[in-house]
């Protein structure tokens, strides 16, 4: 009798622990963000690919005749899963597009692309090619933006931008050369070398020239602790304050407290996340 029981526990401890010898022997599967998808997209006129991460509302499915807000943010392999995070709390109803660097490119650095494409100023002496912001801008206008509005049901009124680093010096651009592309642009610690600098200024310049309108919302930020980039970002924050009759609307300059450059990018995420919310609310 003792024999029996023991072979029966025996065999209740074994199919009881089956299903987790089953799952920890499984093969690891990669993580996903929910209702987030994958777009390839080719650059008109040339080889380049890229690819597109879309992630829709939760609702989107639901209310079929609603147009939402969108978020663009460049470096995305890098910004798309903490705006994601945020914007799933502070901005449920909205679509965030993520424009990943260059997928076909023939070097084992994948981020490389990204100093071709928003960097405003060619360099003859680096050994990355740079200086073809004016370019991509037109990739994102004419490609990007294009696919995003014909595919999903978005309000082209309500076109936010958020780059961070060479990213925000790329949308400072953006808001010099083509302030219609978006409404909202955030510029998170906009990395301005002195040449990239002179250029905004020539830009902005140019534009009072032309006597061109704005008509955008603007949140600059940098960290408390980013000394080298300070006088830079000020005096680019005194050029966006000289277009005020344009209709351009600044916060400000925003100071991430005790962070440098790398640790000012979660507070930046948040902080402009909650300021593109309320923007959205008046809207």
């Amino acid at each position: 009798m003792i024999g029996i029981a023991m072979n029966r526990l025996a065999a209740f401890v074994i199919l009881f622990l089956f299903p987790f010898v089953s799952v920890s022997a499984s093969e690891p599967k990669l993580y996903e963000i929910p209702r987030t998808q994958v777009i390839p997209i080719l650059e008109a006129g040339s080889d380049r690919q890229y690819e597109l991460y879309v992630k829709l509302p939760g609702n989107y499915e639901e209310n079929t005749d609603k147009k939402y807000p969108v978020i663009y943010t460049t470096d995305a392999v890098w910004h798309f899963d903490m705006l994601s995070g945020a914007t799933e709390y502070l901005m449920p109803d909205v679509i965030l597009v993520g424009i990943s660097w260059q997928k076909n490119l023939d070097d084992e650095r994948e981020f490389v692309s990204r100093f071709r494409d928003y960097m405003v100023v060619k360099s003859e002496t680096a050994a990355i090619p740079t200086g073809e912001a004016s370019n991509h801008l037109s990739f994102i206008r004419n490609d990007v933006i294009k696919l995003v509005e014909s595919r999903y049901r978005t309000d082209p009124k309500r076109r936010s931008y958020f780059g961070y680093s060479l990213g925000g010096q790329f949308g400072a651009y953006i808001l010099f050369a083509a302030p219609d592309t978006f409404q909202n642009y955030v510029l998170g610690s906009p990395a301005f070398s002195e040449r990239g600098a002179n250029f905004i200024d020539a830009l902005e310049a140019e534009m009072a020239g032309r006597q061109q309108m704005m008509n955008a919302n603007v949140y600059v930020s940098i960290g408390e602790l980013e000394e080298s980039e300070m006088d830079v970002t000020e005096n680019f924050v005194s050029v966006l304050q000289r277009r005020g009759e344009t209709g351009l609307m600044l916060t400000g300059l925003e100071i991430i407290e005790d962070s440098d450059h790398s640790t000012a990018f979660p507070e930046t995420v948040i902080r402009s996340v909650k300021w593109l919310s309320r923007l959205s609310n008046e809207q």
